[in-house]
């Protein structure tokens, strides 16, 4: 099947100009103006702008934490549709194996999980919550699986690793040229934190924020960054959240040390203002590390507009309100952490960012797929409109307007944190691979997805 894409402007982060897009056999096989229209489709995308596939690097559709742990609402088939209703393409969820076990064991695990099922295309960051000898010998392996990105974290008790752990572990990612993201919170400091608040009987959901204030964010941060300042390796922090976070990532760069920062829609449209809703609705909107205050939200606006946050994705991590949220209703810290997101970032980034100025249509192509391909070893085959490139690709009707609403959605889960938001600009069309997944708005066809080996990071980028 070949189609001809005629009359979008194609955006890039280099710019944008009106070219035609002939796909053929699953990849961009050449771009032009009066491109020949000798194929099986021509598509009149007039007025529309042509971007390539979003990526997500940052999901939870397989949770599995360990027992106890509720399950997600959402896994790789529901959770693959929503996304790719909305332009992502590909995403990288993050594998977590049980301890003891092997990192193969996870990789078979999540396969298993995301094949046949996923409408997206996939891969994974392969998650350390132990480091020995048996799992350094791993890495090597894992790097020839594709699985060139790890993630690891200083917080939650099951999941974290000491620091001499984390220094060990970098030098290994290091040797084959991968890329280490962490969760950068301050876990001892908050279970000191946490027992004081339910000692004095606080226990509803603002205190998981009250809990986790900036600074035991900062403090993390600026301890990952020494760490990886001895092994000299470029690092990556998730879900950056607070203005004093952003400061200490710019004093390590002063100093010329490579950090690549991600944020999430969450940290850019909500506040701490949730968790005050009544009827415990503040539950909602528990997440780690916890919405932060407006001024937070500027500050991250603001490194946004200057370049110094390079990816947006969405930690989507979601749970049912009524019947899992509710768990922690008289205790904040049994509440499950996340929310749903991996539908709505799009649209939200571009009505919030690109309609009022903050953001240009070139940034915004760089945060939600070029720059997450290239920082995660997936470029040129993913995050780009070029030839020889996957024909991922999204016309998007910059005229089209919608609200955000729980009933509507496609994520399988009871609410949305964005109810009644109101946005401009939606995919048209989607082609994964070339195929048309994505018909008016409509998903036509499900679970194409294919795995995603990748290759080295590319460090250069910062």
């Amino acid at each position: 099947m070949s189609s001809v894409i005629k009359g979008a402007t194609v955006v890039s982060t280099h710019g944008q100009r009106q070219l035609d897009v002939k796909i053929a056999d699953g990849k961009i096989a050449e771009l032009g103006v009066d491109v020949a229209t000798s194929a099986d489709e021509v598509v009149d995308a007039t007025g529309c702008y042509l971007f390539p596939g979003f990526i997500d690097a940052h999901t939870h559709l397989k949770l599995d934490n360990g027992p106890g742990t509720p399950d997600t609402a959402d896994n790789f088939k529901t959770g693959s549709i929503a996304a790719i209703a909305n332009g992502t393409t590909s995403v990288i969820d993050m594998a977590t194996p049980h301890r003891g076990h092997s990192l193969e064991a996870c990789l078979k695990t999540w396969n298993e999980a995301a094949a046949g099922n996923s409408s997206c295309d996939y891969s994974y960051h392969m998650s350390l919550i132990e480091w020995n000898q048996q799992l350094a010998a791993e890495i090597p392996k894992m790097a020839a699986h594709g699985i060139t990105s790890f993630k690891m974290y200083m917080a939650y008790d099951n999941l974290r690793t000491s620091d001499a752990e984390i220094y060990a572990a970098m030098k290994a990612i290091k040797s084959v040229h991968g890329m280490l993201g962490i969760h950068c919170e301050s876990g001892a400091l908050i279970n000191a934190l946490q027992a004081e608040y339910l000692a004095a009987g606080l226990t509803a959901p603002k205190y998981h924020a009250l809990t986790r204030p900036n600074q035991l964010e900062a403090e993390a941060v600026n301890r990952y960054l020494t760490i990886a300042r001895l092994v000299d390796l470029p690092v990556n922090i998730v879900h950056l959240s607070t203005r004093e976070a952003l400061a200490v990532v710019r004093a390590a760069r002063a100093k010329g040390q490579k950090v690549f920062v991600e944020t999430c829609p969450q940290y850019l449209l909500l506040d701490e203002h949730c968790y005050d809703l009544p009827n415990f609705a503040g539950a909602k909107y528990v997440c780690s590390p916890p919405l932060r205050s407006q001024r937070d939200e500027l500050a991250l606006w603001q490194a946004l507009a200057g370049n110094e946050i390079n990816t947006i994705s969405t930690d989507h991590c979601d749970f049912n309100f009524k019947d899992k949220k509710r768990i922690g209703k008289d205790d904040f810290t049994k509440i499950p952490g996340g929310m749903p997101g991996i539908e709505t970032r799009p649209q939200l980034i571009y009505t919030a960012g690109v309609t009022t100025g903050k953001l240009s249509l070139t940034q915004f192509v760089g945060l939600l797929s070029e720059n997450i391909a290239r920082q995660f070893g997936m470029y040129p085959q993913k995050g780009v409109i070029q030839v020889g490139s996957d024909a991922d690709l999204v016309i998007w009707d910059p005229e089209k307007s919608g609200v955000i609403a729980a009933k509507t959605q496609l994520q399988h889960v009871d609410y949305s944190p964005f109810e009644g938001f109101k946005t401009k600009g939606a995919a048209r069309t989607v082609y994964l691979r070339g195929q048309k997944i994505v018909d008016n708005g409509r998903v036509v066809t499900t679970g194409k997805g294919q795995f995603v080996a990748r290759h080295g990071s590319d460090y250069e980028l910062v």
